[in-house]
């Protein structure tokens, strides 16, 4: 059965269940407590659900607590479950259960042999589940912001954000405090003490890839496999460069299509200096906004605006059409940028509780700047857009501080396994530098994680989980 790229979207029934109470650190709660299985409401696909109280502010263990909802599709073999695998997909965060339960399928081949079990991460169910895990925000996609003209505007940007923030935070300020990539591997870990497990295996999707960095911290001898596909390190003492070697990815990325355009007669472009035609168009743009109307309305995209659409779209290995775009929108019409669907005509980021706890961020304009122009001389055709840098900008003046910044991953850690298409490939390998004996797995093409839409993927990560077979570094998938 094709999985069906709904996988990802976000909604969620209300999963009403009798709580477990975990009261301390999990890793130090001997013996573990048994979770109370149950059919989930309105299961159609054997799925079993139960829920799990943990803490809100994990340094404080005897303090509030928050009802994680799990669910699980036990394993089918003939034999007991050798365990399980725990799945987070990302997003920052997102409701594990119905993006479990969309596609059950994608998991068939893993359950001849292991449980798979996921749960609905904590603050960004509360829209579609409406349980003690949820924060009530507006967890719509928010224009990225440019880079401030001067020191004024960029406190401005951060008065901005700080206007966002506080109609959230004001909810629930004690949860909202508590949404970094640490927190939710701590949860994790109060999973597996759950299950009685004596290590972890854990299957990380985008974003989930910051919670497996942190979990391997946290926990590095709890760890018997984990997976990280299409995501990005978070496992580093140099950021500066982590920035330096995200925009000279990106600048690949378009730098595919120039080659594609100068080698391929079916481009718009082709016999055109592709390179050169986008640069002029970058500066006009940044001169006067380029205009394009789509059902009547029209947009106007700066040169900032161009460079994340066309990034966007070079990603998506959406060539034809980015070079269609670029033509016409030399010749005054950028009605080829506007993304479909329109509602969504800007580069944009989801509000960013999660990250703004986990992403360094720039605390006064003059190195703002000055890391910004060092981006623009590393990549010179789209500069900081679509770095964690420009992501960041919407952290600036953020009332909760980064509570979990990057660093390097411990010694002693068993062999991990990374997995990703183009950029997603190349990002994740100074992760596995630190971890003697880890493999990876890179798909030469456009996409965005490969355990769903690969199957020889899915094939090699499955028996890494099983049998602990860790594929050669760089195996072609």
């Amino acid at each position: 059965m094709r999985p069906r790229r709904s996988l990802i979207a976000l909604a969620v029934a209300m999963i009403a269940l009798p709580a477990l109470v975990i009261t301390a650190n999990t890793a130090a709660a001997e013996p573990q407590p048994t979770l109370d299985w149950k059919p989930c409401p309105d299961d159609k696909i054997g799925m079993q659900c139960a829920a799990l109280d943990v803490p809100v502010d994990w340094s404080k263990p005897d303090g509030r607590k928050l009802t994680l909802q799990l669910g699980k599709l036990p394993g089918t073999g003939p034999k007991p479950a050798a365990g399980s695998v725990l799945v987070a997909y990302g997003g920052p965060g997102g409701p594990g259960i119905m993006i479990t339960r969309q596609n059950p399928d994608v998991w068939s081949e893993l359950r001849r042999t292991m449980d798979v079990i996921t749960w609905d991460t904590r603050g960004y169910g509360a829209q579609f589940s409406g349980t003690s895990t949820g924060l009530d925000c507006n967890w719509s996609r928010h224009p990225v912001p440019h880079l401030p003209a001067d020191a004024a505007e960029f406190d401005r940007l951060g008065r901005a954000n700080l206007g966002t923030a506080f109609a959230c935070r004001s909810r629930d300020p004690e949860l909202f405090d508590h949404l970094s990539s640490a927190d939710h591997a701590r949860d994790l870990e109060a999973i597996r003490a759950a299950l009685a497990e004596p290590q972890l295996n854990f299957y990380s999707a985008s974003y989930a890839g910051y919670y497996a960095q942190a979990y391997a911290r946290l926990y590095p001898d709890k760890v018997r496999t984990m997976v990280l596909d299409g995501t990005f390190s978070h496992a580093t003492d140099d950021w500066d460069a982590e920035l330096d070697a995200h925009a000279k990815r990106n600048e690949t990325t378009l730098g595919r299509f120039f080659d594609w355009c100068e080698e391929d007669e079916a481009c718009v472009l082709h016999g055109r200096n592709v390179e050169q035609a986008w640069q002029r168009l970058v500066k006009q743009a940044n001169r006067g906004p380029v205009a394009g109307t789509v059902d009547g309305v029209t947009y106007h995209y700066d040169g900032v605006d161009l460079r994340g659409l066309a990034l966007g779209l070079a990603r998506q290995k959406h060539w034809p059409e980015l070079a269609v775009a670029i033509r016409d929108a030399a010749r005054g019409d950028a009605k080829g940028f506007v993304r479909k669907p329109p509602e969504s005509p800007y580069p944009d980021v989801p509000t960013g509780i999660t990250e703004c706890t986990d992403l360094p961020r720039s605390t006064d304009y003059r190195t703002l700047i000055k890391t910004a122009a060092r981006l623009e001389r590393v990549a010179p055709n789209l500069g900081s857009v679509g770095t964690m840098l420009a992501n960041a900008l919407t952290c600036a003046g953020w009332p909760t501080p980064v509570t979990n910044p990057p660093s390097p991953l411990p010694d002693g850690l068993p062999p991990l396994l990374g997995a990703g298409a183009w950029d997603e490939y190349d990002a994740i390998e100074p992760v596995l530098d630190q971890v003697p004996g880890s493999g990876s797995i890179r798909h030469d093409d456009a996409g965005h994680t490969l355990y769903v839409f690969n199957e020889c993927a899915r094939t090699l990560i499955n028996r890494y989980f099983t049998d602990r077979e860790v594929p050669a570094r760089g195996t072609e998938c």
